[in-house]
């Protein structure tokens, strides 16, 4: 029997779980949408190797829920903990992706009736609002998807660690701030600004990173979903999260 070279084989294997990882990031750049107030993002050119410069070097300038980012407690509370206090092993993980294309108001009864897999403690909501990231809008639209306070409660009663959504707020427009502070109050990670525009309902592994920004109350993330096989698939809807 002809043996593997391990090395070899090693990077197939990470080869392949690469090509298993869906980028459901938004990527930043001056003119995309931005909630009302924000100053946009700027990236300038400070220095350039076409005008003699040692390198090319430039300098990002943006608030920090632009795009695909999370919010910490102290986003709504005022002695909330900071993004580099969010404990990473909530924002990697095994995590389920629900699709409601036809709902603006995502209410409690809307989730129940989701009739999701036992034991979810990551879930990210696929809504109507992918379809602005996928078309390219550049204009921020105020009617997007969003958890009601009541739907933020259920999230609560039912032990959910993590909750993301397709755009730039987890709560309606008009929402006074309730629907953010009932989640952060019990702790829940919330991922906003996510593009899931090329994304099936199921399980997925949740791979989340934030920037590291000291006493900030939010920062940008790059975020990824991995396919689950089916062995993992399996371990996931068990509850083994």
């Amino acid at each position: 029997m002809e043996k593997c070279d391990l090395s070899k084989c090693a990077g197939f294997l990470v080869e392949d779980k690469l090509s298993e990882l869906i980028d459901i990031t938004v990527g930043l750049r001056p003119g995309m949408p931005t909630w009302p107030g924000s100053g946009g993002v700027e990236l300038t050119r400070t220095m350039q190797l076409e005008k003699g410069d040692f390198s090319n070097v430039s300098r990002l300038g943006c608030d920090v829920h632009v795009g695909t980012h999370v919010d910490a407690p102290k986003h709504f509370l005022e002695d909330g903990s900071t993004v580099e206090e969010l404990p990473l092993e909530v924002m990697v993980g095994p995590c389920f992706v629900a699709y409601l294309p036809d709902v603006v108001e995502i209410t409690g009864e809307v989730l129940d009736d989701l009739h999701l897999p036992f034991g979810t403690k990551r879930l990210l909501l696929r809504t109507r609002n992918s379809e602005l990231w996928a078309a390219g809008s550049t204009e921020f639209r105020s009617d997007y998807a969003a958890l009601t306070a009541g739907g933020a409660q259920w999230v609560v009663e039912q032990g959910i660690d993590l909750i993301g959504i397709d755009y730039l707020s987890v709560q309606c427009f008009d929402d006074s701030g309730v629907t953010h502070r009932i989640l952060l109050e019990a702790g829940v990670v919330i991922l906003e600004g996510l593009n899931l525009a090329d994304v099936q309902s199921g399980d997925y592994e949740l791979i989340c990173l934030p920037l590291k920004l000291v006493g900030a109350e939010g920062a940008p993330a790059r975020v990824v979903l991995r396919r689950l096989t089916g062995v993992e698939e399996k371990s996931a809807r068990g509850g083994m999260l």
